[in-house]
């Protein structure tokens, strides 16, 4: 055969091959095992809440050398990842101020897919002998080399919120197949169980965006078959392109009724479009951020999970300090999330999630 006549075939097949790639890559997150979260899910863990891990371990052991935490978060232009920094300095505040010497660095890398920026930040903490890791990786697999160099090291590593790294000792974050779940018991109850509605997914690579669809799916499905989702697509975490998605799905479905975000950045972009449309559709979003709230106040967006990332962030801390103290901690570690709605809009974090300080050694 000609080699002109191969080339062309090879060239041919292997478009073929990388369109086929690509159109799989975008029909939206199935919430099922996939390669990226294939050998650990820790919402099929039976993980224990951190304040039974309190109540069985009790006061967290004084250390008396001197702690650098690496914190390593997704990006900060997202106002989540900003205030989980927050929690993790503030629960390294409070140990100083008790005769701790603990220092919380926290960084991040350009944006929520800089995931080589974000491999090269664990690296060099790890060159610098940091004390232990707190991780929240963009993909479940973008921070495998830097974990393992890290337990290689005996660099203690907890793996923070979302981004499964299964090399990882311990996971520290909420349970996120049930953020989709209070969703969808939510808006079941709002729409009496009929009605169509639709869900904007994250990133596909995101374990977040695959759990939270899972669960909002998979209630749909057992509790409420009067309600069809008629759109599922991804959006990347990102405000204007929910808000393109929204538009043309509201022009698209005349009766829709409820719209689904992963996350708080992408529904505010969604609900821009329902403003803009003029139709009563309901909102939810997941994070719990600033800007949620203020829209929750302000009787535009309806609803939202938030999981509370400065109590979070605490919480990491503290867990971290007890893996360096000697205590044995579980596998996976959950912390508190609660939906939002008008109803408890301006109840204090605090209250709604029962807020003690842990108790230290003496």
């Amino acid at each position: 055969m000609n080699k002109k006549i191969i080339l062309a075939s090879l060239v041919s097949i292997s478009l073929m091959l990388g369109a086929c790639s690509a159109n799989s890559s975008n029909n939206g997150a199935s919430g099922g095992e996939t390669k990226e979260n294939a050998g650990f899910n820790p919402d099929k863990e039976d993980g224990k809440l951190y304040s039974e891990i309190r109540d069985e371990l009790g006061a967290v052991p004084k250390v008396t050398d001197e702690l650098n935490l690496g914190g390593v978060a997704k990006a900060f232009e997202n106002e989540y990842w900003r205030t989980l920094k927050e929690g993790m300095e503030i629960g390294a505040d409070k140990f100083s101020s008790n005769g701790y010497n603990i220092n919380a660095d926290v960084k991040s890398p350009q944006g929520e897919a800089d995931e080589e920026g974000q491999l090269s930040i664990v690296r060099d903490m790890i060159n610098k002998k940091y004390s232990g890791l707190l991780l929240s990786p963009i993909s479940d697999s973008n921070l495998v080399p830097g974990v393992e160099e890290a337990v290689e090291d005996d660099i203690p590593v907890i793996n923070v919120n979302d981004g499964i790294i299964a090399e990882a000792p311990h996971f520290v974050g909420p349970k996120a197949i049930e953020n989709g779940e209070k969703v969808a018991e939510w808006v079941s109850e709002k729409l009496n169980g009929k009605g169509k509605v639709a869900i904007v997914v994250g990133m596909p690579k995101a374990f977040a965006a695959r759990q939270r669809t899972l669960g909002f799916e998979s209630w749909i499905k057992d509790n409420a078959p009067g309600i069809e989702i008629v759109e599922k697509q991804n959006a990347d975490w990102d405000r204007e392109k929910a808000k393109n998605t929204a538009e043309t799905w509201i022009k698209k479905h005349p009766d829709l009724k409820a719209i689904f975000a992963n996350n708080d950045t992408m529904a505010l972009g969604v609900q821009e479009a329902v403003n803009a449309s003029g139709k009563d559709i309901l909102v939810m979003g997941v994070d719990g951020i600033g800007e949620a709230y203020d829209s929750i106040r302000k009787g535009e967006l309806d609803a939202t999970i938030d999981s509370f990332p400065k109590f979070k962030g605490q919480i990491a801390v503290e867990m971290m300090i007890r893996k360096i103290g000697g205590q044995e901690l579980p596998r996976v570690i959950w912390t508190p999330q609660a939906l939002i709605d008008s109803t408890n809009v301006d109840t204090p974090a605090e209250e709604i999630i029962g807020w003690t300080e842990p108790e230290l050694a003496q």
